[in-house]
């Protein structure tokens, strides 16, 4: 990978990949989490104080992003697609667990508050 420090060739580059993808360098830090709020408009110094990154780091992923845009957008539409696929699958797991469970009845705290809130729903006239 090209060194993105300082145009440097033998500084340290800033954006690394990782197994988890291009990474800030001495974190765990993805460049996808940085696109997130870049995608929102945050102002660089606002993204570099959420992340803790100094301004050297911050300049040198902007910089990556920049020479590098259909890559790393790329690899981001990927990340989305995949995080969305997974929360997909999870929220449809649970529902499976959910309804493989009889539900469990009120305690008898809990059958007496629910009464007080239907008498209270009647005399407001709320359904």
């Amino acid at each position: 990978m090209e060194n993105t420090t300082n145009g440097q060739p033998d500084a340290q580059p800033t954006v690394i990949r990782t197994g988890r993808g291009l990474t800030v360098a001495g974190t765990r830090i993805t460049l996808y989490a940085i696109m997130d709020f870049i995608k929102e408009d945050y102002p660089p110094k606002l993204i570099r104080y959420k992340f803790n990154l100094t301004e050297q780091q911050m300049a040198d992923v902007l910089a990556y992003i920049d020479e590098h845009r259909e890559e790393v957008e790329a690899e981001y539409q990927q990340v989305i697609k995949e995080a969305e696929e997974l929360r997909r699958y999870h929220e449809e797991k649970l529902r499976e667990h959910l309804a493989s469970r009889p539900p469990k009845p009120p305690k008898p705290e809990e059958a007496a508050i629910r009464a007080k809130l239907e008498q209270e729903k009647a005399r407001l006239g709320i359904k």
